[in-house]
């Protein structure tokens, strides 16, 4: 294990300014932690043979706009943070392969558009999966990652590395409190109330959805990510409530940036 190369990972993340970052080994795909679990297609080294090490970043989405979703303000911060990720990934896969060690950056959806995942809604590569096994989370109810610092609100990319790097210990600690908030906040009626992966979302449902919000130019929806009490930034931003309702200027803040922007 190369942790003079980790260490030089770190410090290029902490240099970028990257909140989350954690590494896992690619055997982890091998042993599933929980059923069922993902076909050997979508494991990192059958989509990169010579991976070794999966580095996943994680970026917070503000929870303050996330509060106006569905929203032109949530919609603009939510493409932000995606082509900082592909940015961020790159550049350390860039940085990993200058060092000796093959790399490559995965894209941080893996799809073209909202029209093609209702057709098929699966990417070919799963971060969430990939942050779970590096430590950073555990699933939650509503089929995202919670962590300790943002709960859900995080977007996560990856860098398969042919670097065999020290990975981190996965997350021993369940996240979900089970409040069922998200379950009855999604506006589609996507959620089941049975932990995952027993109640994984309703995909037709949830794509729908966001294909509508598309329409209107003011995707992704958000709901049940803007609703979810875990993580540290609710202190942080003075959020009690899980909306912020308990405040009226909040409240017509959000009024505001919801009358403009989309149709």
């Amino acid at each position: 294990m190369n942790d003079d190369l980790k260490a030089a990972v770190l410090e290029r993340c902490r240099r970028m300014e990257i909140p989350l970052v954690g590494v896992a080994s690619t055997d982890r795909w091998e042993h599933p932690p929980f059923l069922p679990w993902m076909p050997e297609e979508f494991y990192p080294q059958s989509i990169f043979p010579e991976a070794r090490s999966v580095i996943v970043v994680g970026l917070p989405i503000h929870l303050p706009v996330l509060e106006t979703s569905p929203s032109i303000y949530y919609h603009e911060l939510y493409k932000t943070v995606n082509t900082l990720l592909d940015q961020y990934t790159y550049r350390l896969a860039s940085f990993l392969t200058d060092c000796g060690y093959p790399s490559v950056f995965v894209p941080r959806d893996g799809y073209g558009s909202i029209e093609v995942l209702r057709k098929n809604p699966v990417a070919f590569f799963s971060h969430r999966h990939a942050a779970y096994l590096a430590g950073l989370g555990t699933f939650g109810v509503n089929n995202t990652l919670l962590t300790p610092e943002y709960g859900p609100r995080v977007r996560f990319g990856s860098v398969f590395s042919a670097a065999a790097l020290p990975p981190d210990p996965v997350l021993a600690e369940d996240l979900c409190t089970r409040c069922m908030l998200c379950v009855e906040a999604c506006p589609a009626g996507a959620l089941d109330e049975r932990d995952y992966p027993e109640g994984l979302t309703d995909k037709a449902a949830c794509a729908a959805n966001s294909a509508e919000l598309a329409r209107r130019h003011i995707s992704p929806c958000g709901i049940c990510i803007r609703v979810c009490p875990v993580g540290e930034d609710r202190e942080r931003y003075g959020r009690t409530t899980a909306a912020g309702d308990d405040d009226p200027r909040r409240r017509r803040a959000r009024e505001h940036v919801r009358k403009y922007g989309g149709l």
